[in-house]
């Protein structure tokens, strides 16, 4: 059995992730417990609410420092909503502009869509190689959101170089963005897993399969 923390930062639907990975078989703790954080199969990052609320929850636990030390030892991490969108640059709400931990270039921006928030069943654009969306072709996702990364440089066409590029799952609602990122160890989505019925719950296995 996998052990897995939800890291709890005052930000996410912690209870409803937890039930949703004990249920697909996970050994579950929703702590900030640093050692515990650091000590696990596999960290969950979830999120909900404002991108620089979010931020400033996460920093009053040392979180991106230790998503940074988890990454750096090729140790699983998974983020969720906000949680994904966290793990980029920066974000921009109400024109405030606000540091995000980094992990990825790109920007969380308010999408261009006749109706917002976008929530509710929407159905995603994988790519062929991927393990997260294994079996989930054609499936719906549960989202709630307003913002969203529109552009990821690191997924763009370009030069041949060393490291393999992320694999990214788009959406699209009014404007085309990220609903899914695969990067070695790191991996998030913008929609609920936890939200997502039988969908969200085949994705939660397999994230769990690729825990050491």
């Amino acid at each position: 059995m996998k052990k897995v923390t939800i890291l709890d930062y005052g930000s996410g639907n912690l209870r409803s992730a937890e039930r949703a990975l004990a249920r697909v078989g996970a050994d579950v703790t929703v702590t900030a417990d640093p050692q515990a954080v650091l000590d696990a199969d596999g960290l969950v990052v979830p999120g909900v609410g404002a991108f620089a609320a979010c931020m400033t929850g996460l920093r009053a636990v040392d979180g991106p420092r230790l998503i940074g030390r988890r990454l750096a030892g090729g140790r699983p991490v998974l983020g969720i909503c906000v949680g994904m969108q966290i793990l980029f640059d920066r974000g921009v709400e109400h024109g405030h502009d606000a540091e995000g931990c980094g992990e990825w270039p790109g920007v969380v921006e308010q999408l261009e869509a006749p109706v917002l928030p976008h929530m509710g069943w929407n159905t995603v654009e994988t790519p062929a190689d991927t393990v997260l969306f294994d079996g989930l072709a054609d499936e719906r996702f549960y989202f709630v959101h307003s913002y969203g990364v529109r552009e990821f440089p690191l997924a763009a066409d370009g030069p041949p170089t060393p490291l393999a590029k992320p694999r990214v799952t788009w959406a699209e609602h009014g404007d085309r963005f990220v609903a899914g990122v695969e990067n070695g160890a790191l991996s998030a989505t913008q929609f609920h897993p936890e939200k997502s019925g039988d969908a969200g719950a085949q994705l939660l296995t397999n994230w769990l399969r690729t825990l050491a």
